[in-house]
């Protein structure tokens, strides 16, 4: 496979491997497409023996047979081994096609790494998320109303059962990542699902990155600046958070105490209320639902008032003088 020009050290994509230190072996999510395709030449070439390939197998589309084929002539043509794994990515009912496939996609990256992929243990995945995802994924949020966590956009770095997953690409537009392929001559696939307009991302890709890249020179950086802003944010409130977890915990686990949660100003509640459903309970509550929640909590004067309310999967409700959170499908007789 040809190497890039040496005469282009300075690029926006060179930079950002420079500045990767991850943890190795690492593994790279690889589906064959332009993004992951970069980002694994340059990692195997950076870390001869130490990079391994995970590719997906969605079985969604006809083509998909093709690019795993793709995917096992780059690996070895790179010397780098290769899991391919296979998922069912149908979505279910009330589901989205996008939602579906990415759950689908992260469990089988989280069972690959959990096994030997070519002999390497792989401490460390990759992902090939690029400055315009980053931006579609800021718009997308917009669109839905999405608090802080949302416009914060996607991580650069979290863990997960004790692997660490990267997006070192987060900086570099997708056409500089298409322009260093071109110059390099390497090979990639083009998944057609990615034209269709029938899925929201696409569509704010096609019509919506254009519009602002007329409009804004510099949309990708000033937008990331304000996912930044907005995550530092939301780090904040979650150390209030905690904070006042510490000081409304019942007696019982997983409860806070009525009283004292009546004591709280509006947006101090709902901040505690988001971070307690969360943390303990593994639940978000819509905007509707915890508006609700607040609402019967304000109302609790008595012992006899009653507080009983569906959140997630379960319900909020009043054990004597303690808020608590049920999962129904653990304990339907929550419901009563």
């Amino acid at each position: 496979m040809p190497r890039p020009p040496a005469n282009r050290p300075a690029d926006a994509l060179t930079r950002a491997l420079a500045s990767f230190s991850p943890v190795l072996p690492l593994a790279v999510a690889y589906s064959g497409g332009a993004d992951s395709t970069a980002l694994l030449v340059l990692c195997a070439r950076r870390w001869p023996g130490q990079v391994a390939a995970i590719h997906v197998h969605h079985g969604l589309q006809a083509a998909a047979d093709d690019f795993e084929r793709h995917c096992v002539r780059t690996c070895s043509a790179l010397a780098v081994p290769l899991a391919v794994q296979r998922v069912d990515a149908r979505h279910a009912a009330g589901q989205s096609p996008e939602e579906a496939a990415r759950d689908a996609r992260y469990a089988a990256l989280a069972l690959a790494l959990r096994a030997s992929v070519g002999g390497l243990r792989c401490k460390s995945l990759a992902l090939a998320q690029h400055a315009d995802d980053q931006l579609e994924t800021i718009l997308l949020a917009l669109s839905r109303g999405a608090g802080l966590p949302g416009l914060a956009g996607m991580r650069a770095a979290w863990v997960v059962e004790g692997a660490t997953y990267h997006r070192p690409l987060l900086q570099v537009a997708a056409s500089d990542i298409r322009d260093w392929l071109a110059a390099s001559a390497i090979t990639f696939v083009d998944d057609p699902s990615n034209t269709n307009e029938g899925f929201t991302r696409n569509r704010i890709r096609a019509r919506l990155l254009p519009a602002l890249d007329a409009t804004f020179e510099q949309a990708r950086v000033t937008f990331a600046r304000s996912a930044t802003h907005a995550a530092q944010a939301q780090l904040l409130l979650d150390e209030v958070a905690q904070q006042d977890m510490l000081l409304l915990r019942g007696k019982e686990p997983g409860t806070l105490m009525i009283a004292r949660l009546r004591t709280m100003s509006q947006p101090r509640l709902a901040n505690l209320l988001r971070h307690w459903l969360k943390r303990d309970h593994l639940t978000s509550a819509s905007a509707a639902q915890l508006a609700e929640l607040q609402d019967q909590i304000m109302a609790c004067a008595t012992r006899g008032q009653h507080i009983h309310i569906k959140v997630g999967a379960g319900v909020a409700l009043r054990r004597g003088s303690e808020l608590a959170w049920y999962n129904l499908a653990s304990d339907p007789g929550a419901a009563g």
